[in-house]
């Protein structure tokens, strides 16, 4: 199922959480009614992120303006040979990853390597250090797995303040 497609929250696996009715009727009486489910088509700003693998998830998210109890945008630029572009993006499916083929979030990026094409997934999820070590590893032995590299990552939040959609 694709993280666009169903609405609800989001764990830190980026799978749909099922909210029982005390939660639902909650979120009602509350003013304002709540922020509804972030998705990939929402209006969104980089709030973390780095090309360098060096740097732990954790430095990074510190260092940034990540909001920790609100759903984000976890996204990564791969660059992989075009021949395998599409078996990487079935592979990234089967955690939810989407593949994001417009330029939404600012301009696509260029592969350093001509023989290179740039693939970008993205998926909303709640997220944490550890989270985040996780993917950026998974998606990293992706990469390897088809011979190429995972570029960068990006941690993409509704602009601090803003209401829900």
């Amino acid at each position: 199922m694709s993280s666009s497609d169903s609405s609800g929250p989001r764990d830190l696996n980026g799978r749909v959480v099922a909210r029982g009715r005390l939660a639902r009727l909650r979120s009602r009486l509350r003013s304002g009614g709540g922020t509804a489910p972030l998705g990939l088509l929402d209006e969104v700003v980089v709030v973390a992120g780095s090309d360098d693998d060096a740097i732990a998830s954790s430095v990074a998210l510190d260092e940034s303006s990540w909001r920790g109890e609100e759903e984000v945008i976890l996204r990564h630029d791969l660059e992989l040979p075009a021949d395998r572009v599409s078996d990487a993006a079935a592979v990234a499916a089967l955690d939810g990853y989407e593949v994001v083929g417009d330029d939404r979030w600012g301009p696509r990026p260029e592969a350093g390597d001509d023989r290179l094409e740039v693939l970008v997934l993205a998926r909303v999820q709640l997220l944490d250090a550890m989270h985040l070590s996780q993917e950026r590893s998974r998606m990293a032995s992706l990469g390897s797995r088809h011979g190429g590299i995972a570029r960068r990552w990006s941690v993409l939040q509704r602009p601090a303040g803003g209401a829900g959609h």
